[in-house]
């Protein structure tokens, strides 16, 4: 079968409705708040089999067989109560934007706007979870890669509202390798610190990325006077620094540049984004 960008560009917005419908308010939706949760799973699938489809490596993660059985799911969603076939969450709620839209929005707005968020408590209520995928199985003479996501330094961190980060994997085009991946809202603010302490596991065998690949990191949080979830800032780690042990990397300005060729350091006082990496090898 050819895959063709067109197709995976039918997924992506299929994928991006699906979750405008699992989000919108009660008075705006026919559905049930459990009929929207299902809406918003099948939409994950839909962004893992995206994934997959832009994947180099002939092993997919997420195969058109599984694409296959949400199908009765969709055209049943008004009477479907079973179990979902796949261990996956719906995307954190939150206003979801085109590419490009959120610098659009932000174009004129000083990044560092102050009083959003001032106040708010130093630790974050339960939120909605994020969309972590498990460890995916061992292959013999293969490594899996375990960040852990300690924390991140920002001079206004008691300021930001619903804080999260985004992880990917991409290549030197941009382009995803692994299903992407939301962490749950951090766990509490101190000084000028976000805590996460929150374990990612790479989709993807370390020995199976392709060459010039990298992690990135998007900080994101709500902003109540724009009513959408922004990036602040992101960071990113290259092959060569995957070594076991604590890292500490660079925060670079929005918006995101996933080919890295126009990097501004966000700050020049020393605030970074801490990690600690655990390699697993058969």
């Amino acid at each position: 079968m050819m895959i063709t960008g067109q197709t995976i560009s039918m997924s992506d917005r299929l994928a991006r409705h699906l979750q405008k419908e699992a989000q919108a308010q009660h008075n705006n939706s026919e559905f049930t708040e459990e009929q929207k949760k299902t809406i918003g799973k099948i939409a994950t699938c839909l962004e893992l089999r995206s994934a997959a489809l832009q994947s180099t490596q002939s092993q997919e993660e997420f195969k058109l067989e599984d694409l296959k059985k949400l199908e009765p799911i969709l055209k049943n969603i008004l009477t479907y109560n079973k179990e979902f076939p796949f261990d996956v969450q719906p995307v954190p709620l939150r206003r979801i934007l085109a590419p490009g839209e959120e610098e659009n929005l932000e174009f004129e707005e000083d990044e560092e706007e102050g009083g959003a968020g001032a106040g708010s408590p130093d630790s974050f209520p339960a939120r909605v979870p994020g969309t972590l995928l498990p460890r995916l199985p061992s292959e013999p003479g293969m490594t899996l890669l375990t960040i852990r996501i300690e924390k991140i330094g920002l001079k206004d961190a008691g300021q930001c509202i619903d804080p999260y980060i985004t992880v990917s994997v991409k290549d030197l085009n941009g382009i995803d390798l692994t299903p992407v991946q939301d962490t749950p809202v951090a766990s509490r603010k101190e000084d000028t610190y976000v805590h996460f302490n929150v374990d990612i596991e790479l989709q993807k065998h370390v020995e199976k990325l392709t060459k010039g690949a990298a992690i990135f990191f998007e900080f994101k949080h709500y902003k109540p006077k724009k009513r959408f979830t922004s990036t602040k800032c992101f960071a990113f780690m290259e092959m060569d620094e995957i070594k076991p042990g604590p890292i500490v990397i660079e925060l670079y300005k929005k918006p995101t540049d996933f080919k890295r060729k126009k990097l501004q350091l966000l700050t020049k006082k020393p605030l970074y984004l801490h990690l600690h990496q655990t390699l697993h090898k058969e």
